[in-house]
């Protein structure tokens, strides 16, 4: 067996055990752009990652890590500096999906950087998705600071 083929045969196989089987993808930017501000136009702030609506809003696309893999989520932020909507755009762990809800993600609507933004405090807690329920309440409030500094 050949040196390369020694190296590369376990690399292999655990990337085959490691690959997510479970990928599904929500929403594209565009259409989550759409649907936090109907009939807007959008201009490119940050390279791929924010937004000016022209109605004066905000839109952040955003990714944290679940328990394992990468969620890919957006927040639209109104003129007024809250929390407008939140997306799951892509969610690639073969459970935790229950963050996707709009029941859970409408949580986030109204909230501004002056909330606390925890998991079981104003935020609640999903059973099974704790990791993923936490790191996107993380990853939401990330957003509201960076908003809060750079835009307001």
């Amino acid at each position: 067996m050949s040196d390369w083929l020694k190296w590369a045969a376990p690399v292999a196989a655990v990337m085959s055990i490691a690959a997510p089987a479970h990928a599904i993808q929500y929403l594209s930017v565009e259409e989550a752009q759409k649907a936090a501000f109907p009939g807007a136009s959008f201009a490119e702030v940050q390279a791929g990652r924010v937004w000016k609506a022209s109605n004066g809003g905000y839109f952040y696309y955003d990714h944290v890590v679940g328990k394992h893999l990468l969620i890919d989520y957006t927040v639209a932020i109104g003129p007024d500096g809250r929390v407008r909507r939140v997306d799951i755009l892509n969610y690639r762990e073969s459970y935790g999906g229950e963050v996707h809800d709009p029941n859970w993600l409408g949580q986030f609507v109204g909230k501004g950087s002056q909330n606390e933004l925890r998991i079981n405090s104003d935020i609640r807690n999903i059973s099974g998705a704790t990791l993923s329920s936490t790191h996107l309440t993380e990853g939401v409030k990330k957003v509201l600071t960076y908003h809060a500094s750079h835009f307001r």
